[in-house]
């Protein structure tokens, strides 16, 4: 029996591998996700015990958003290096390792290189830049669905553990809570030991929905080299920044401005903060909607389509959002609510089937610094929007300034061109992606 007749469906193998892979990096996405609904819950009893200011504390979370973000690009290149499986299990553990030795800190500077640095990396290893490796080595068919639907993960951790946080702190004390999130990452190592692999020639079938062809070797240089050489290499490229451009814009108006802002410019209106805080999780739930759809339309539609209509829509309601506070909940704003919960992260499927298209087996790296932009657009929309609301009292111009950014993002994405850069436009060190291939294929 050959590697195809293996990877068929009408074969003794019911079920393809990979969908286990897929199912084992959602759980190991939900597990590092519990760490990013931590801070929020945890800061008042961080206070309350060791006397640190807002600002200390907040100090440990930027360092967590940064490294979050500029980890990407260097643990996809590290999964090249080692294979996804080691750098995963590592990820957990060092994770683990972050949230349950803050049970003994006594001084800021331990939770600055707990929360901070420690789980900075963690999250980071096991951030979108998993999602591109694993729907980029093991899936041909499906693969925005499956994108969207890891993408996900991160939103499905939040809400699940969110909740558990807030209730162990109440019950047991802050500590309780911190080990409860250890435990729920070192549960998932296990799992990552026993069903992820690396690459489907290990098991010896073909990726889902393609060919022996398409398994391509994985790039065993050096990891810090490899992540430096392919922002090198798409920099010079025309749609790398439009990709990246768009997708700072889309971490400045989500992460960094609607998640920390959004429940005090609701009270500054009247609008008490639990009922602020349970849309917030409206937004969560529509979250998962959301990306999964938008990863089944990336499969079946022009991504550039996709994202102009997402960042574009994703403007007007930012426009309109100012009028829509006020000291009673209105269905207005539920429905706002609810499109930019479906809106959220639905840029990140088609974001990441632009990255393949253009930058081929290298498009994992590349997309992790293009994750990289969406963390900097996220940590300039947190501080600028504080500014604003300091200086001129209402949070309505940051509402403005970024609908009108979202709608840059949107003519951006309509820039990117409809077919890749030529060969000999293409930055070295970069493979052909398959609409080059078969254009060349056409042309010989």
């Amino acid at each position: 029996m050959t590697v195809l007749d293996r990877a068929r469906p009408d074969t003794a193998r019911r079920i393809h591998p990979a969908w286990w892979v897929a199912a084992v990096t959602f759980l190991a996405l939900v597990g590092a996700a519990a760490f990013r609904a931590v801070p929020g819950v945890l800061i008042d009893p961080l206070r309350a015990e060791f006397g640190w200011s807002v600002s200390t504390i907040s100090a440990a979370v930027a360092v967590n958003m940064a490294l979050y973000g500029l980890t990407a690009p260097f643990a996809a290149a590290l999964m090249e290096r080692f294979g996804i499986r080691r750098v995963v299990v590592a990820a957990l553990l060092l994770t683990a390792t972050g949230s349950g030795l803050t049970v003994f800190m006594t001084a800021s500077w331990q939770l600055v290189l707990l929360w901070g640095v420690l789980v900075g990396l963690g999250t980071g290893s096991m951030a979108l830049s998993l999602v591109a490796t694993v729907t980029g080595r093991w899936f041909v068919a499906r693969r925005g669905l499956v994108s969207g639907v890891l993408t996900a993960g991160g939103a499905t951790g939040q809400l699940v553990f969110l909740p558990l946080v807030a209730w162990a702190d109440a019950t047991w004390g802050w500590r309780s809570a911190s080990l409860g999130t250890t435990a729920a990452a070192l549960a998932v190592v296990p799992l990552v030991l026993w069903l992820l692999r690396d690459r489907p020639c290990d098991l010896g079938v073909a990726p889902y929905g393609g060919t022996a062809a398409d398994d391509v070797d994985p790039v065993r240089t050096g990891a810090a080299r490899t992540a430096v050489r392919g922002l090198l290499s798409a920099a010079r490229t025309v749609p790398f920044w439009l990709l990246a451009g768009g997708f700072l814009i889309c971490g400045l108006s989500t992460n960094g401005l609607i998640q920390p802002h959004f429940i005090p410019a609701a009270h500054d209106h009247g609008l008490p903060v639990t009922t602020a805080a349970g849309l917030l999780a409206v937004v969560g739930v529509f979250d998962i909607a959301g990306t999964v759809l938008s990863g089944w339309l990336t499969d079946r539609a022009d991504p550039r389509v996709l994202l102009l209509a997402y960042y574009g829509l994703r403007g007007l309601s930012l426009f309109a959002l100012p009028a829509l506070f006020g000291p009673h909940l209105h269905v207005s704003m539920v429905a706002f609510i609810v499109f930019y919960g479906l809106d959220w992260v639905a840029t990140v499927p088609p974001t990441l089937a632009l990255c393949r298209e253009f930058f081929g087996t290298r498009a994992p790296v590349v997309f992790g610094w293009v994750f990289a932009s969406h963390q900097v657009g996220a940590a300039l929309a947190a501080f600028g929007g504080g500014v604003v609301r300091d200086v001129t009292g209402s949070y309505d111009l940051a509402w403005f300034l970024a609908g009108a950014l979202c709608t840059a993002a949107a003519a951006m994405s309509f820039l990117v061109p409809r077919t890749p850069v030529s060969p000999g436009d293409r930055p070295q060190g970069l493979p052909p992606s398959p609409t080059q291939a078969a254009a060349g294929q056409a042309h010989g």
